[in-house]
C-alpha cells in the first residue's frame, strides 16, 4: 500500500501545470520489505572552550558615583584580561545596568538609599587550564561577579562526523539483526536523514580551589571533564 501511494503521488506531481515541461520521473519500485531504523551515534570529547561571565557591581550615593566607580574598576578588569593574552574578539560586553536601591519599611513609602551599577563581559577562554588563574587575577583587579563556566567544543564538526559514522554503523547492525530474525537480507538503502545533532547536556563543570604553595592562597582551577556529542539519523533499508 505504501509503495502504491508513493508511485501515485509522484505521477500526480508530474501532471501538475507547474511541472508540465518536466522530464518523466523514474520510480524504482520496492520489491522487498521496507525497514526504517533510527540510530544515535555518540563521541566523547574534552571541552576546549570555556565561556565565563565576569564583571563589577558597585554602589554609590548617586547614580554618577556608582557608574563612575564601576567604569574605573571595569577598566582594570578588562586590562587584566588583555594582559593575560585574551584576544579582543574573545571579550564581549554582555550587560550594563544602573538601578536605584531602596530601603523598605512596613507601612512607609520606600526610601532611596543610593544606586547600584553593574557591567558584565562574556569572556571566551581558549586555554581552560589557564582560566582559573585569570579569574583570580580578575578578582584581584576588582571583579566581584563571576558566572559560569559554560564548557563547550570550539570546532565540533570533526567530532560530529565521527558520531555520524557511529550512527550509520549502529543502524546497519540493527538492520542486519532484523534481517536475520526474519530470514531476509539487507538490501539497498532507500533513504537517510539526520534529525538532530549536538551536545548532550553535560554535568555542571567542577570549579576547584587549590592551595598555593608559596603564598598560602587558594587558586581557582576548572576541571573540564568530558562532553558527549551525538547525532541521530533515520535510515530506510530494503529487506530482500
Amino acid at each position: 500500500m505504501i509503495r502504491t501511494m508513493t508511485v501515485a503521488s509522484l505521477l500526480a506531481l508530474a501532471m501538475l501545470p507547474g511541472v508540465a515541461g518536466a522530464q518523466p520521473l523514474a520510480v524504482q519500485a520496492i520489491s522487498g520489505t521496507r525497514l526504517d531504523i533510527v540510530a544515535t551515534g555518540e563521541v566523547n570529547r574534552v571541552p576546549d572552550l570555556a565561556l565565563i561571565s565576569a564583571g563589577v557591581v558597585t554602589r554609590g550615593a548617586t547614580a554618577s558615583q556608582a557608574i563612575q566607580e564601576n567604569a574605573q574598576r571595569m577598566q582594570r578588569v578588562v586590562a587584566a584580561l588583555r594582559r593575560a593574552g585574551i584576544a579582543e574578539r574573545d571579550i564581549q560586553t554582555s550587560s550594563i545596568n544602573l538601578n536605584p536601591d531602596y530601603r523598605y519599611v512596613e507601612n512607609q513609602p520606600p526610601v532611596l538609599t543610593g544606586y547600584q551599577a553593574s557591567n558584565m563581559v562574556t569572556v571566551r577562554f581558549r586555554d581552560i587550564a589557564q582560566s582559573g588563574r585569570i579569574l583570580d587575577a580578575l578578582v584581584a583587579e576588582g571583579a566581584n561577579q563571576i558566572n559560569g563556566p559554560n564548557l563547550t567544543i570550539d570546532k565540533p564538526e570533526t567530532a560530529l562526523d565521527e558520531a555520524r559514522r557511529d550512527a550509520i554503523a549502529k543502524a546497519r547492525a540493527r538492520a542486519e539483526m532484523y534481517a536475520q530474525a526474519t530470514g531476509k537480507r539487507v538490501g539497498r538503502i532507500l533513504s537517510i536523514s539526520e534529525s538532530g545533532g549536538g551536545f548532550a547536556p553535560p554535568p555542571p563543570p567542577m570549579v576547584m580551589m587549590r592551595r598555593g604553595e608559596a603564598a598560602g592562597m587558594a587558586d581557582t582551577r576548572i576541571v573540564p571533564g568530558e562532553q558527549t556529542l551525538s547525532v541521530t539519523i533515520s535510515v530506510s533499508y530494503e529487506l530482500e
